[in-house]
């Protein structure tokens, strides 16, 4: 009977820590949420080769290494940058790419009206 309910115990002390959200904190120090790249791609829909640019200029979190083969970022910069990027768009600092000039066109140019 004693036995039994150990493993009763154990089973429901296994069910609780897989139903358990990740601990926000372990001894003093926070929990550091990571994402990987496929993660990160469905939060910030830029190409590989943009965020890499980005990264290298200083503009975007950067990447880190957990192992040789295993690159992630830190979920928490890439949410405060996403913030930021979203209050600078509607205060108008993020300088928009100009207009195409429809003109140059090798195709289907547009003409000036003359009168």
């Amino acid at each position: 009977m004693v036995e039994r309910q150990q493993n009763s115990d154990a089973q429901s002390a296994k069910d609780e820590s897989q139903a358990l959200p990740v601990l926000p904190h372990i001894g003093s120090r926070p929990v550091r949420r990571t994402i990987r790249r496929a993660q990160l791609r469905e939060i910030v829909p830029l190409s590989a080769t943009t965020i890499y640019e980005m990264e290298q200029r200083g503009e975007f979190p950067r990447r880190f290494y957990l192992t040789p083969r295993c690159v992630v970022w830190d979920l928490a910069e890439v949410e405060a940058w996403l913030e930021e990027r979203r209050r600078a768009s509607e205060a108008g600092r993020i300088e928009t790419a100009p207009a195409p000039d429809v003109r140059l066109r090798r195709t289907r140019p547009v003409k000036l009206d003359r009168e």
